[in-house]
Parts: structure tokens; sequence; C-alpha cells
């Protein structure tokens, strides 16, 4: 296999399952060197497991993204250790159980704002100056058209999301970075399983695949 990311660091946030994970394998088979970010530590560990089996190279971070000092101190340690990071891919996202519009909870509301609103916000601060000096830094983002009944607090923060990436692609529009959105097809995570329940998962994408058609992009 070609190594087209030979000698790259490649931040992921959210890479315990799903498309982050996958995105993560993905990018290490191709010769980054993969900064792995989740809470959980025992899928942080068989992430490695696969990643190092497969002839990759990962570094392990747990650690929640809503921890700001956390977060920072990782981009401030990338910098001491390597300079920069070339590609940021942030899949790190909470939900809630399906929930009429008015009836959504105080405390799942904070809890989803925290998570997908002021934490995705402050990781493109502390992530911003962390890419920036490399050759072709890139961020990499999944967007989600969600039309599901009882899913409006979760299509609220992608629209959130949507927004402050839409408008980093235009500030950035005349800059070496380059920010890319993507949208997955339908796949068997855990966070459709939460909207779509008993639903038919053999008939879904794997999340191994969707990295494999999006994450090219990437390459140039």
């Amino acid at each position: 296999m070609e190594k087209p990311f030979d000698g790259q660091i490649a931040l992921v946030t959210g890479a315990s399952r799903g498309i982050g994970a996958a995105s993560a394998e993905w990018l290490a088979a191709r010769g980054a060197h993969v900064v792995a970010v989740a809470r959980n530590v025992g899928a942080l560990e068989e992430l490695d497991d696969r990643i190092k089996t497969a002839g990759g190279q990962a570094t392990l971070a747990p650690m929640d993204v809503t921890d700001e000092g956390a977060m920072a101190h990782l981009c401030r340690s990338l910098h001491e250790r390597w300079g920069r990071a070339d590609i940021w891919v942030h899949a790190a996202i909470h939900v809630t159980a399906l929930t009429p519009a008015p009836h959504l909870a105080a405390k799942d509301l904070d809890k989803l704002i925290a998570t997908n609103i002021r934490a995705f916000a402050r990781l493109m601060a502390f992530v911003d100056p962390l890419i920036a000096p490399a050759p072709k830094p890139q961020a990499l983002f999944f967007d989600d058209q969600w039309d599901a009944k009882f899913a409006g607090p979760y299509g609220m923060c992608k629209a959130a999301q949507r927004a402050m990436i839409q408008s980093w692609q235009a500030e950035t529009a005349k800059f070496p970075l380059k920010v890319h959105l993507v949208q997955p097809r339908p796949m068997p995570t855990a966070v459709r399983a939460r909207f779509y329940p008993g639903e038919d998962r053999s008939v879904l994408f794997h999340p191994q695949d969707e990295a494999a058609r999006l994450l090219p992009v990437l390459q140039g």
C-alpha cells in the first residue's frame, strides 16, 4: 500500500469507535502517525492493537474533549514533540435518547452544548495554531443531514457545527489550510442505534468502507 501520509501527524478526536476509529486506521495504514483521542481507554487500546498489527503507529490520548485544559495541554504537547500536526479529523459527538423537541431536559441540553458546540469550537481554537505550521494543513469533519423525528437536539448541534465549519472554510479559502466537510452514508453506529432501534443493520454501510470512500479527499 502507498504511504501518502508518511511522516505526517494526524490528530483524530473521537477515535474510539465508528467512523472515528475507522479514520484513524485508514490514516495509519497510509503512513500517518495517529494521535487518537477518546474517553474509552479500552476501545483506544483495541484501536492501537489493530493499527500496530497492520504496521502503523499511534499515540493514545485518553481524555474527554470537553476538558479544555486537557485538550489545550495535548495540543501544546504535540507541538513540543513534533512542531505541528498535519491533519485533524473530528468525530466526537454526544447524543441523547429520542426526545420530543419541547421535552428536552436541561441537563441533556447542557451536555449536548458542552460536547457538540462548546468543545467543538474550543478545539478549533486549540488545533488551528497546531496545524498551521504544516506544509499542507487539513481538517476534516463529518456532516449529517438528520431528518428523524425526535432528533431535534442532535440536528440542532449538527447545524451549529456545520455553520462553524462552513465559516472556517470561507475564512481560509485563500490559505494553505483545507477544511473538508463530508457526509457518511448510514452506518451501524451506536449513534444511529439511538434513533433507529431494531433497524436491520446488515443493510448499512461499514465505517471502514465509509472512511475509505471519504478520506481520500485528504490526499489532494
